[in-house]
């Protein structure tokens, strides 16, 4: 309740008010945006605009709709003494099966037209635009790669039943795995050898043996979907067309076959 003062730099980073008033201030966007029936739309729900803190993503089915919901942030930026970085923001066309336009419109951000990318990492997850998740998978073997060697190297001398506590913490949950609901069997194949080499070097283990039974499951995230109080989430759970909706319950199908066998 105190008085009202101006602040030049932004929130203080780290600072526990800082996430409360930094939403208190890009609110009004979200919420003009979604208010437009201009984007990609989910039964009655907008789909136009996905954020995470100053992350932000457009959505929309045509060159035209997104030229508009770009205006309405151009607007709101020079209302509120924001500026884009034209050079951090970046343009995807997601491919409709094996269809793809190969000559697309420029659009542009502040008169500086977006450069076109076709693959892209939002919030660590990777993203192509043929929708595959392969390129994601190999992020994931590497970084497993990484966090399997610092372990064998840091805690080489620890007990066993300390080793898999370590393993279990550090390697069986895999980022955003729950997403990969398009991908080779060469991909998945590549990142279960990974998973088993890492096991072993850090045990000291024979070649023939394997961590298998404690590979990462991501079916559990379906309960998670369904539980959400989030409004986009809770459209999603009720869409038994989507595809995410599809490979999650097969996988709740094996690992229930699985465990009843």
């Amino acid at each position: 309740m105190s008085d009202e003062y101006g602040l030049e730099c932004g929130v203080r980073q780290g600072g526990l008010t800082s996430p409360k008033l930094f939403n208190l201030y890009i609110n009004a966007l979200i919420e003009e945006l979604s208010s437009m029936h201009v984007g990609c739309r989910i039964q009655d729900t907008s789909f136009n605009n996905i954020s995470y803190a100053d992350d932000m993503v457009l959505l929309s089915p045509s060159v035209g709709g997104l030229r508009k919901l770009l205006l309405v942030c151009e607007q709101y930026a020079n209302s509120h003494g924001l500026k884009y970085n034209c050079f951090k923001s970046e343009l995807m066309i997601f491919k409709s099966g094996n269809k793809c336009p190969e000559e697309v419109p420029p659009v542009l951000l502040n008169g500086v037209p977006l450069k076109r990318v076709y693959v892209f990492k939002y919030l660590g997850h990777v993203l192509c635009d043929d929708m595959c998740d392969d390129e994601d998978i190999k992020r994931e073997r590497r970084a497993l790669a990484t966090r399997a060697n610092m372990l064998a190297h840091r805690f080489g001398r620890c007990t066993v039943p300390v080793k898999i506590t370590l393993f279990k913490a550090f390697c069986t949950s895999l980022y955003t795995c729950a997403l990969w609901a398009s991908c080779t069997q060469r991909a998945l194949g590549d990142l279960r050898v990974q998973y088993n080499n890492a096991f072993r070097a850090l045990l000291r283990l024979p070649r023939w043996c394997s961590a298998s039974g404690m590979f990462a499951r991501c079916a559990a995230s379906l309960c998670r979907l369904r539980g959400s109080r989030n409004s986009l989430l809770a459209v999603l759970a009720d869409r038994w067309d989507s595809q995410l909706l599809i490979h999650w319950t097969r996988m709740h199908s094996v690992v229930a076959t699985y465990t009843y066998n």
